[in-house]
Parts: C-alpha cells; sequence; structure tokens
C-alpha cells in the first residue's frame, strides 16, 4: 500500500477550529453590541403610556355617556384607576371592567399633572372627571419622566391627543 502526500490544494477544503472560534468570538461581540445599543429610549416609553391612557380616556369619556354617571381617572402611587360616581354621591373603583380596571405604569412616571386650560381654577387638580354629556370641559393631563414630559390633551369632545 502507497501512501500519498496530500498537495496543498487537497489541505485547504475546510476550516480549522481555531477558525471557527474566532469567528464565533467575533460573533458574539457584535450581538452584544447591538443589543446594548437597542435598548428602550425613555422618552418612547413614556410617550407610548400616553398613547395608552389618551385611548383609555376616550373609552372613559363614552362610557360615562353610556351609563350616565359620571367617571374620573384617579393617578395614585404607581398608577392610576378610574372610579364612578354612585347615585348617592359617593366614588368606588370600576376594578369589574376590564377596559377601566386599575393599572401600574409601564414606565417611571414620577409625577402627573391635571390642568384644565378654560376654568379659573386651572392648577392642582387630582382628578379628571368625564361628564355624561358629549361635550365636556378641555383638560391637559402631564405625564413627567425621568428626562421627558408628555402631555394627553382633551378638547371637551371626548377624543383626547398626545402632545
Amino acid at each position: 500500500m502507497a501512501w500519498r502526500v496530500a498537495t496543498p490544494r487537497q489541505r485547504a477544503r475546510g476550516f480549522t477550529l481555531i477558525e471557527m472560534l474566532v469567528v464565533l468570538v467575533i460573533a458574539g461581540i457584535l450581538v452584544a453590541v447591538a443589543s446594548l445599543a437597542l435598548t428602550r429610549n425613555p422618552r418612547t416609553d413614556l410617550a407610548e403610556e400616553a398613547q395608552r391612557l389618551a385611548l383609555a380616556f376616550e373609552t372613559a369619556s363614552d362610557d360615562a355617556q353610556l351609563r350616565a354617571a359620571p367617571l374620573a381617572w384617579l393617578p395614585v402611587a404607581g398608577g392610576y384607576r378610574f372610579i364612578a360616581r354612585e347615585r348617592d354621591g359617593s366614588w368606588r373603583p370600576l376594578d369589574d371592567d376590564p377596559l377601566l380596571k386599575a393599572r401600574n405604569w409601564t414606565t417611571e412616571v414620577s409625577k402627573v399633572g391635571i390642568r384644565y386650560p378654560g376654568l379659573q381654577d386651572s392648577q392642582g387638580h387630582d382628578r379628571v372627571v368625564f361628564g355624561v354629556e358629549a361635550i365636556d370641559v378641555p383638560v391637559v393631563i402631564t405625564l413627567y419622566g425621568p428626562s421627558a414630559e408628555v402631555s394627553v390633551v382633551g378638547s371637551g369632545n371626548g377624543r383626547y391627543a398626545v402632545q
């Protein structure tokens, strides 16, 4: 049996183990850098939270008209809740309604400001009230985050926009 000597052309058919390890290490470094660069922007998170809140406000406004009883939105520690006015004048939480149940903020909200621009006493309100009429008082709700602030503006016609 004769031994054949491999020519250089026959030896270069694949990658060595070291070459494969180098490629895997480089790929791992690139994935790590990409994942660090893709962290979410807190301003985007706050804007998304405000958009969810605007949709919840529209739902509450419509619901108050359907119930023929005022509803209110109340910011609480770590989140917010909706409450309904009873016939005796008391307020009860709407925890039985899946759309208007109490929720926690999905991002960091350090402070909430409620302002009614058309009223004489525009500052310092602790809740947003949704009346039984189609036309209501304009309101501005400002969410303050660590590096940004976003406002939800209600024009008084039951529709809310994020600014």
